[in-house]
């Protein structure tokens, strides 16, 4: 019976492993950008106000389109929740500079969508990084944003398990 599990097993464990030893690779890494995708205008101007506030490093411009229970979800950062919260966050993080978003995908439904898509900064065509919008649309009309959530494309730093024990900390052995 152990044969039989071992080898209904073995051949399973092989196929999903290889996708991802492949995520890994060199050739992975270079993979080419998604491309852009034109948004309809009401969803461009979420992402060129944006822009338009960052690089002024106008704080309060970035909250307000947000909703007033908007979320930020920065990379190693814990999540920032409502307008007053966020603002002081961006208003932290000091002045902003030349960010640049595209997009790659999006959709809406009623009064709820979002936008997909990519981040970088200066003259680079390059993507630094990528970013979820879950949007929300007031009842005004305009599509504020719900939830931001971006990371880096930079490769992940080595980690230490946050439970292993400190090397200091491990008992003596007796005799």
């Amino acid at each position: 019976m152990r044969a039989l599990v071992l080898a209904l097993i073995f051949p399973w464990l092989t196929l999903t492993a290889s996708p991802l030893a492949a995520q890994a690779t060199p050739a992975a890494e270079t993979q080419a950008e998604l491309p852009d995708v034109p948004l309809p205008a009401e969803l461009d101007r979420v992402l060129r106000d944006y822009e338009r506030a960052w690089n002024a490093g106008d704080a309060a411009g970035l909250a307000a389109l947000f909703a007033e229970d908007g979320v930020i979800l920065q990379s190693n950062q814990p999540p920032v929740r409502g307008r007053a919260a966020i603002e002081a966050a961006y208003a932290s993080q000091g002045p902003g500079g030349s960010l640049r978003l595209r997009a790659f995908a999006f959709a809406v439904s009623g009064t709820v969508g979002y936008v997909i898509g990519g981040y970088g900064f200066g003259g680079s065509r390059r993507d630094a990084g990528k970013f979820t919008l879950a949007l929300q649309r007031a009842a005004d009309g305009r599509w504020m944003i719900f939830s931001d959530m971006d990371n880096t494309n930079a490769a992940p730093q080595a980690r230490k398990p946050i439970d292993a024990p400190h090397p200091a900390a491990a008992p003596a052995a007796r005799s």
